[in-house]
């Protein structure tokens, strides 16, 4: 089962981690733990998010301009939200806005959930490997959990919901904090990220980074990787991340 983060600052216990706070991993690789983000990454739902955004901005009396996406993707909400009042000038609070663009959101994903390509493929192979897993989303927890029931709550040891940490992407804390749970060191870990926000969290933790751009364009770097879908994606591919091969 899924462990969560209770409270900010605070860590989940980890079931079969060594007494130096260690989960080993199969074979002789150096990496240690694969931390995957979810919106864009593993389901293909950014695109649920800003529908779900034109909507509510629509019931509003707001139109919202389309070159807007680029910039509210893949962002926490208290600051996708907040540049979309700011924006349009909407007469509506953040908090009220997000509870709109949360139930929104639940409402699509009860409808139709799909993976992005490579996704189902990739959860397997880590799990039958027992590669020690993490799910790290800027989505609050009820909509984690949601989406946990169609991925498979057995593929993850821990998840990290963007409501449960202070400062979310693209601060770095989510993935140290799942790194801290999994008792792992983050420079021996890769993120698997769609985003800039989230390519920009992972690096600031110190971490290997796969970038699978889903609505903005990534640029290659120094320990960042850009492939164009999971399908290029496997635990070769991810160890090799770490030996530079």
């Amino acid at each position: 089962m899924t462990s969560t983060v209770p409270a900010p600052g605070t860590l989940p216990h980890v079931p079969g981690a060594t007494p130096a706070g260690r989960t080993p991993v199969a074979g002789d690789s150096a990496l240690q733990a694969v931390l995957l983000d979810m919106d864009g990454t593993l389901v293909d739902t950014e695109g649920f998010w800003w529908d779900v955004e034109v909507e509510v901005f629509g019931a509003l009396g707001h139109t919202l301009d389309d070159s807007w996406r680029h910039v509210v993707v893949g962002g926490p909400m208290t600051r996708s939200a907040g540049f979309l009042i700011e924006a349009t000038g909407a007469d509506i609070s953040l908090a009220d806005l997000s509870v709109l663009l949360n139930a929104g959101f639940e409402e699509r994903i009860g409808h139709s959930l799909p993976l992005m390509p490579g996704a189902a493929r990739l959860l397997a192979e880590l799990h039958e490997h027992a590669v020690p897993t993490a799910l790290v989303s800027a989505s609050h927890r009820r909509i984690i959990d949601r989406v946990l029931t169609v991925l498979g709550p057995h593929h993850f040891r821990l998840s990290i919901a963007g409501d449960e940490v202070s400062r979310t992407k693209p601060y770095p804390d989510p993935y140290l904090l799942a790194a801290a749970g999994l008792g792992v060191d983050p420079a021996r870990c890769a993120v698997v990220e769609d985003t800039a926000t989230g390519v920009a969290a992972a690096e600031a933790a110190g971490c290997h980074v796969v970038a699978v751009p889903s609505v903005a364009a990534i640029v290659p770097a120094e320990r960042r990787t850009v492939v164009g879908s999971l399908q290029e994606v496997d635990l070769t591919f991810l160890r090799g991340l770490m030996t530079g091969r």
